[in-house]
């Protein structure tokens, strides 16, 4: 099966300063893929490449079957980007954006209004249709700007920290309707300053750091990176007295519960698991506020 991101080698420099330096990825068609990375470690140069916005230094890249370099129209017309900012315009209808764009793509005016009224209905905006986008809130204008993405279906979407400055409730939807494109095909290349949201929304995770790519994996892989699962034990004010490791097992557990016993001082206990965040902390080398030197239990 051919991929639908393909890319080997890819660099960008400018001058003395290299953005990517041997990136390598494969995406295959119909996956979420997520690209973490501390800010300025390169994600949206890399997107940028992808969507035939930048010319890379050198390397290949192959976005569904096509060079991004030499075939970069046959590109564009099998793709969709949403960045940071939604791009619509404030002035009009959520439909006149739609139709505006279809009537752009080569609809006629007959199928450019229908396939506005099918995107405001799939994407819960059927019932501000006819107001001025200026009115919408961020999560409203975020739906819209994915609607837009989908007035001719991509093979892929990209997505470029979409949910910033979202609202929570407006990022669970939005959520939901990137899952969904996902599940009916379409593949999503993502980058976002949200763990969970990689964690959910993410078949495999690539985490980028000084241009390059450090590690790739499912959530669940990566996570098993960083170690196993912790009991976090409090004493009765509160207090963290320590954390033992365990499997998380039951065997594990009673183990774990065992010697806590037999210290007499705790009053109730947690269990953690690895995150994303410990991922990302733990590869990127980043400090984390608070941080806990793992003790044993007196």
């Amino acid at each position: 099966m051919t991929p639908a991101i393909d890319v080997r080698g890819l660099r960008v420099a400018y001058g003395t300063h290299t953005v990517l330096d041997g990136l390598d990825l494969e995406v295959a068609p119909g996956e979420v893929f997520a690209l973490l990375g501390p800010n300025g470690a390169g994600k949206t140069t890399a997107i940028s490449v992808l969507t035939t916005l930048l010319a890379a230094t050198s390397g290949t890249v192959r976005v569904a079957g096509h060079d991004v370099a030499s075939a970069a129209v046959e590109v564009r017309r099998r793709i969709a980007l949403t960045g940071q900012s939604a791009a619509v315009d404030d002035m009009l209808t959520a439909q006149e954006n739609l139709v505006m764009l279809g009537r752009l793509s080569g609809l006629s005016p007959r199928s450019a209004h229908i396939r506005a009224d099918e995107l405001l209905a799939r994407f819960a905006l059927a019932d501000a249709a006819s107001k001025r986008v200026k009115t919408f809130s961020g999560g409203m204008r975020h739906r819209l700007d994915l609607a837009l993405s989908f007035v001719v279906v991509p093979e892929v979407l990209f997505l470029d920290e979409p949910t910033t400055g979202v609202d929570p409730r407006s990022r669970l939807d939005l959520w939901d309707v990137i899952r969904t494109l996902a599940d009916a095909g379409t593949t999503v290349f993502l980058t976002t300053q949200y763990l969970e949201e990689a964690d959910l929304l993410a078949d495999r995770i690539a985490i980028l750091d000084g241009g390059r790519i450090i590690e790739t994996g499912t959530p669940a892989q990566l996570k098993a990176l960083v170690g196993t699962d912790t009991v976090v034990v409090h004493d009765r004010d509160g207090a963290q007295l320590g954390e033992l490791p365990t499997d998380g097992s039951i065997d594990g557990l009673r183990r774990v519960l065992d010697q806590i016993d037999d210290s007499g001082a705790a009053a109730s206990v947690t269990l953690r698991r690895p995150t994303l965040d410990d991922v990302f902390l733990s590869l990127t080398g980043a400090p984390r506020d608070g941080a806990r030197i793992p003790q044993e239990i007196a």
